[in-house]
């Protein structure tokens, strides 16, 4: 997984070799950038739900999505194609551990709008410590950790590649907009697998910008959606929000009100 990012003359590797690690899929790049390469994989968005509920899970978690290739996260053509009504994200209504909007309802949009939320803070944190605060707060055990989730790898290879520590940099702003979604499916009304299609902005002196999605396994717990224990999801298509291919690939518009 391949992700080239050139900002004021520096050309910064976003993820590679995330799958080893983890399975968020993030692709950034600019005109310059080259192609890359596709994931083999296919969308099935209907729940799982003939199986005993943990074999279940992992199914539907491991279910492959549709094969794009990386070039398919640059900004691309506006489409005029409808993609269906929009995914209406309910609002958080507190704040919840690591300052990550929460409170979201036990549906699968409050899954998918809690996910979002707890990608949003960790990249935006800026910092390793940053993501490490979220997932530790946000993952049940079994689920990704401090040292496994495929956002630190992420994170900590943009460092690595654009010269700055693990602590940030001033020069550095990150911004993670959710603009796109689906809802791969659900096991029973505690457990969703929800998908963002983010607009990832990475500034350097100048700024660059590229589509970044990710899948996570949401389990209600409680009273708040956590990202569950077993294998982060099979990855889905990073694709330019609102093009023809990102339509196409099922993904519709969110609606955050």
């Amino acid at each position: 997984m391949l992700a080239l990012l050139a900002a004021a003359g520096v050309s910064i590797v976003l993820v590679a070799g995330i799958a080893a690690v983890g399975l968020f899929r993030a692709v950034v790049t600019d005109s310059s950038s080259p192609t890359g390469t596709s994931t083999e994989v296919r969308a099935t968005p209907e729940p799982a739900t003939a199986l005993d509920p943990e074999t279940a899970r992992d199914e539907l978690s491991n279910r492959p999505m549709l094969s794009v290739d990386a070039s398919a996260a640059r900004p691309g053509p506006v489409s005029t194609l409808d993609p269906g009504p929009a995914i209406v994200l309910p609002a958080p209504t507190t704040l919840g551990p690591a300052s990550v909007p929460s409170g979201f309802p036990a549906t699968p949009e409050g899954a998918l709008a809690q996910l979002a939320a707890i990608n949003q803070v960790a990249f935006e944190s800026g910092s390793l410590s940053g993501a490490r605060e979220v997932i530790r707060a946000w993952a049940l055990p079994g689920g990704p950790s401090t040292t496994s989730w495929s956002v630190v790898h992420a994170m900590a290879t943009l460092f690595d590649s654009a010269g700055v520590s693990g602590g940030g940099s001033a020069r550095l702003a990150i911004v993670l907009t959710p603009l796109m979604g689906l809802i791969k499916g659900t096991v029973g009304t505690d457990f969703v697998v929800p998908c963002v299609d983010f607009e990832l902005d990475v500034t350097l002196d100048q700024t660059a910008r590229g589509a970044v999605a990710d899948c996570q396994r949401m389990v209600w717990s409680t009273d708040r959606w956590l990202i569950g224990p077993g294998a982060e999801p099979a990855q889905p298509p990073s694709v330019w929000p609102d093009t023809d291919l990102a339509i196409s690939v099922g993904y519709r518009d969110l609606d955050r009100g």
